[in-house]
């Protein structure tokens, strides 16, 4: 649970801001404000956020003063040494947002599935050739995804977290692709869903593991699987996906891209899960950026689509979605709206006989909620049991989401509950998942090319 590499401005900046529950409009107007200047604008801290551009010395002193936050990082992070280019997250995600809208402008078009992408996904044969020796193509069974041991890993995913599972997830991904080389024409069309689901799914495990760029790669792999079989509600789910796992690095303005997206390209062809879940995607995203009555607007038209869902006719892959969970993503985007009073009750029911990463993240965003309400000993009670469940999960990125949770709770040091909190972290400290390292991700991890389909949390 340590903070982003100062070197990265952008996140800082952002992790920073979200650790007050500003959005980037109050950002800007408190910098205004410090400056004595009205001339900074929300785009601009939304620029410095995604790394399109850096803060001057000037602004970034001012960063440091009204996010009341040490200024060494924020005044050394661009003077530090930085590999040339951008950095991979970045690149990944320019390209999942360029091939978003390119699809959501025409969802019927075929993307481009290049042979070459799948030969990489793919890796070499045993004897190294180009093709695999084995001529019977794809395991039989009309559920292709059962086949490949997508949906027992998918039940897997409701336990146990993305550092425990990503190998799994690109070693079915592999297996997918590898088929899906050696097949002919038919048995590729017959491939590509089972494709795209494994990419999804992969993508979300790398994203919970920590690794953002691999997680968005994988994702724009398993949407031009799905666009490539005309499958526009999965092509959506997966947007859907992408978005959740930007919105929880702190890129709110990406995974509102995305969300919306996702829900314009396939509203149409949809189940009324799917449309829930990608308005509440939507309406998620557009909280965290500031854009309360998107978010609002969005957040009732998911209540209204939700009463249509009949659970037992909705896609396997999203078997997760009840009611319980609708309500705690209900309760989540509410807390970020700034209305905790009726979301409290929706997180709090929603926390029980949950799988231990949607209990960490959902706690974490519970005792968000308390906070705002003033109810401090009960909020540190419900992030040490948030933060147990992060431990049991091995999922870094419901670990990161009590980085905030620790940052808001430090101002009530003085309080006893919190001083027990602060305890429990630094004993938690060196059992909560990390990131991959750049050599682990070379050397056991699959190539940056691949991909992977995924639950919330």
């Amino acid at each position: 649970m340590t903070p982003p590499d100062p070197s990265l401005l952008g996140p800082l900046i952002a992790q920073l801001r979200l650790a007050r529950g500003w959005s980037q409009q109050h950002l800007a107007d408190a910098l205004c404000a410090a400056a004595g200047t009205p001339t900074l604008t929300r785009h601009e801290v939304s620029r410095w956020e995604r790394a399109v551009r850096v803060p001057g010395e000037r602004w970034r002193r001012h960063l440091a003063a009204v996010l009341d936050a040490p200024a060494g990082p924020l005044a050394d992070a661009p003077s530090r040494r930085r590999p040339p280019g951008p950095a991979p997250a970045t690149r990944s995600r320019s390209a999942l947002l360029a091939l978003a809208r390119r699809w959501a402008a025409d969802p019927s078009a075929p993307l481009l599935l290049n042979p070459a992408t799948i030969d990489h996904v793919a890796g070499p044969s045993p004897d190294g050739s180009a093709a695999d020796g084995d001529p019977a193509g794809p395991p039989p069974g009309d559920h292709l995804s059962d086949a490949f041991g997508l949906a027992e890993l998918r039940r897997l995913d409701d336990l146990a977290g993305g550092a425990d599972l990503a190998p799994a997830g690109a070693y079915r991904l592999r297996r997918v692709a590898r088929a899906l080389r050696r097949a002919g024409p038919t048995g590729r069309r017959r491939l590509l869903p089972a494709l795209a689901e494994a990419a999804q799914f992969a993508g979300w495990l790398d994203g919970d593991a920590g690794d953002l760029a691999a997680g968005l790669d994988a994702h724009r792999l398993g949407l031009r699987a799905a666009a490539a079989t005309g499958d526009r509600a999965f092509a959506g789910h997966v947007l859907g996906s992408a978005s959740h796992l930007l919105a929880g690095a702190g890129d709110a303005e990406g995974a509102l891209l995305l969300a919306r997206a996702g829900y314009a390209g396939a509203r149409r062809a949809g189940s009324p899960g799917l449309r829930t879940l990608l308005l509440h995607r939507v309406a998620l995203a557009a909280a965290l950026a500031g854009r309360a009555p998107a978010g609002r607007q969005a957040l009732d038209a998911a209540r209204r689509t939700a009463e249509a869902v009949e659970p037992a006719t909705e896609p396997a892959w999203l078997y997760w979605l009840d009611g319980d969970e609708l309500a705690a993503m209900t309760g989540r985007t509410l807390v970020a709206l700034g209305r905790p009073g009726p979301a409290v009750p929706l997180l709090h029911a929603a926390g029980s006989g949950r799988g231990p990463r949607s209990a960490a993240v959902y706690g974490g965003w519970l005792a968000r909620g308390l906070l705002r309400l003033g109810e401090v000993d009960r909020a540190a009670a419900v992030a040490g049991a948030a933060l147990h469940d992060a431990v049991r999960a091995g999922s870094t990125r419901a670990a990161a989401a009590l980085v905030e949770v620790d940052r808001r709770l430090t101002a009530h040091r003085a309080e006893p509950a919190v001083r027990r909190w602060r305890a429990l972290l630094a004993d938690a400290r060196p059992y909560l998942p990390r990131p991959p390292t750049p050599h682990r991700r070379a050397t056991t991890r699959r190539p940056r090319g691949r991909a992977g389909p995924a639950r919330t949390g």
